[in-house]
């Protein structure tokens, strides 16, 4: 068995947790670490620092190199125990108790990741260790790609760019996640009590932007998700309003604190998801389609949705006035619609914005599908039909007040959101519609109970439904079945 790890899973406990059960389990296992120095952002903390000793230690770089040079002179196994036995006198003389080897892991390295035939001769010998091994190799992030060199930040997702320079073409528009790092550190500078908190990812959830200007009030904890959010409730109870950045797909490792740790206790922790919702080229694994239903079960965390970057910046100032937990959920890219206001303003809690009255049909278009809602609405309104539009901004409580009055005129509800059908945002209102004793048919457009798979938001978009034309193709017959009624009526 081969398993490849980088260096920045090695800050993560579940990483540790292997290891500790490795020796007492696993006779035979090459583990190969892949030390570059990088996750999303350059690695941070204690484990980073030691690899850091281990590859520039300047006795045991001597040490390897020759080793590396009597292998590959004169290759076979004598060669292999001399520098074997060289190797292990220099790692004592130099660190007693190698960290890998308390876990039962004998290490081997560190050797230069980019050399083929070195690394095909290390396995050949590798394969036929009786105990547990780990490898550790170099490498270079973005090597053979110069851009990807100079910027490593930038390069560590897919694009796009053009593949001759490595630029990108900038909209001028700023991104969900710049203007986050921007109102956090403008809140940050009228409250001191504000913190920050990311796992492993200042860049890409624009918290490099709040860095410099409150250093001491921002932490990276490295890829440990279930500690950033832990680290926050801590803070919270210290009187600090801890914001956590997370993506969304990679806040599911923190479920169990969120739950235990912050609201189980109704500490006021800010959970800040980013890429939620379709995360495209980033595959599987980034889209951020489960956070509303994994978050909405749990009582009295307050969940907030923002149809555009002006509203963002009003939920975070919200957050900032609320006794317990919050979440505010965003998609990657840039944030269209209104322009961000000087100063952000509270919005009044469960409240929904009811942008358009009408009496056929009621849209809510949640977050970054608010655009496809008015799609849809000024579709039908030139089809004859009154369609009230509404922006939910609350997940979590409902404004069921709107709810229940616009169900009880229409033919039918429509629900748009970035997140699978199952659990969500539809879900919860077809639930309050239940309990309300309310009957009207409920369109939920949304992604079905799948793993989407890598491609672009559009296209995937069009082939799983979450489209104006898909939503007319339900929507139509139920309006025009009530047209019939009330023609018969009269």
């Amino acid at each position: 068995m081969i398993a490849v790890a980088g260096d920045g899973a090695f800050t993560n406990g579940v990483t540790f947790e292997a290891m500790n059960n490795i020796a007492a389990r696993t006779k035979r296992m090459i583990v190969v670490l892949n030390d570059n120095e990088w996750s999303i952002d350059r690695n941070v903390g204690a484990v980073a620092r030691y690899f850091h000793r281990v590859v520039t230690n300047e006795r045991y770089q001597k040490m390897r190199d020759k080793a590396t040079r009597l292998i590959e002179r004169f290759g076979g196994e004598a060669a292999v125990r001399i520098v074997r036995r060289a190797e292990e006198a220099a790692k004592s003389m130099l660190w007693p108790s190698i960290l890998f080897e308390e876990f039962g892991l004998e290490y081997f390295g560190p050797i230069d990741g980019h050399n083929i035939p070195l690394l095909v001769e290390s396995f050949k010998f590798l394969k036929s260790a009786t105990r547990p091994v780990l490898l550790h190799i170099l490498t270079q992030k973005g090597r053979g790609f110069q851009p990807a060199l100079d910027k490593e930040k930038k390069f560590h997702g897919l694009g796009p760019y053009d593949p001759e320079t490595g630029e990108t073409a900038s909209t001028g528009v700023p991104t969900y996640a710049e203007i986050f790092g921007k109102t956090l550190t403008a809140l940050a500078d009228k409250d001191e009590r504000i913190v920050a908190i990311t796992a492993a990812m200042p860049n890409g959830t624009g918290l490099d932007l709040f860095r410099p200007h409150h250093p001491t009030r921002y932490f990276d904890v490295g890829i440990a998700e279930e500690h950033a959010v832990i680290f926050a409730a801590g803070m919270a109870t210290r009187g600090f309003r801890p914001v956590c950045a997370i993506y969304s797909t990679f806040m599911q490792r923190g479920f169990d604190p969120i739950v235990h740790d912050v609201c189980l206790q109704k500490l006021p922790v800010l959970l800040c998801l980013d890429r939620a919702g379709l995360s495209g080229d980033d595959g599987p694994t980034h889209h951020g389609l489960f956070d509303i239903a994994y978050l909405r079960s749990i009582p009295g965390l307050v969940m907030m949705a923002p149809k555009d970057g002006d509203e963002l910046a009003d939920m975070m100032k919200t957050a900032f006035e609320l006794p317990g937990p919050s979440s505010i959920r965003y998609p990657r890219g840039t944030a269209v619609g209104a322009a961000c206001k000087a100063e952000p303003q509270a919005i009044a809690v469960g409240k929904a914005e009811v942008v358009t009255e009408g009496s056929d049909v009621a849209i809510f278009g949640l977050g970054a599908m608010f655009p496809l809602a008015q799609e849809l609405a000024a579709s039908l309104e030139r089809d004859g039909y009154s369609a009230a539009l509404i922006n939910p901004r609350f997940i979590k409580p409902l404004d069921c007040e709107t709810i229940a009055r616009f169900a009880r005129r229409v033919a039918a509800i429509v629900t748009f959101e970035d997140h699978v059908k199952m659990g969500g945002f539809g879900s919860a209102v077809v639930e309050a519609l239940d309990e309300m004793g309310v009957s009207v048919p409920v369109v939920r457009i949304g992604w079905p109970d799948q793993f989407i798979e890598h491609g672009k938001v559009d296209q995937l978009r069009a082939r799983y439904g979450l489209t104006v034309e898909a939503a007319r193709e339900q929507l139509l017959p139920l309006l025009a079945s009530r047209r019939q009624t009330t023609a018969a009526v009269r």
